[in-house]
């Protein structure tokens, strides 16, 4: 993906998740990470912890670099969060380098979700 194209994708996904929360203002990576990891842990409407909003945005990158071979869902414990097992480490270094990665996966996530909905 050309970085225009991840730059106008990734606006969209956060203009969705703006509409779709309510919000006046544009949500960041890190906000969307916490709300895919809510949406893969299931449970709504729980106030989180610092270290389990640390532990959702872990999920949430877990979750999707699964597809690529990067993590392994193992399964959930008995308060019902994901854990994952390493695979393979990341080739991507650099900060730059691994949010332009998430943000790709992100935009992915975003488009799967409304295919299933149609």
């Amino acid at each position: 993906m050309q970085e225009w194209e991840l730059d106008y994708n990734w606006l969209r996904v956060r203009h969705v998740v703006k509409k779709s929360m309510g919000r006046s203002d544009l949500p960041n990576l890190n906000n969307i990470l916490f709300l895919i990891g809510i949406q893969e842990l299931g449970r709504f409407g729980d106030s989180f912890t610092k270290e389990e909003k640390q532990d959702l945005m872990h999920v949430a990158v877990c979750t999707l670099l699964e597809p690529d071979g990067y993590f392994k869902f193992k399964g959930r414990d008995a308060d019902g969060w994901p854990h994952f097992d390493v695979i393979k480490p990341i080739p991507v270094e650099g900060v730059r380098a691994q949010e332009e990665l998430i943000k790709t996966k992100v935009i992915e996530y975003f488009k799967n979700l409304k295919d299933e909905e149609e």
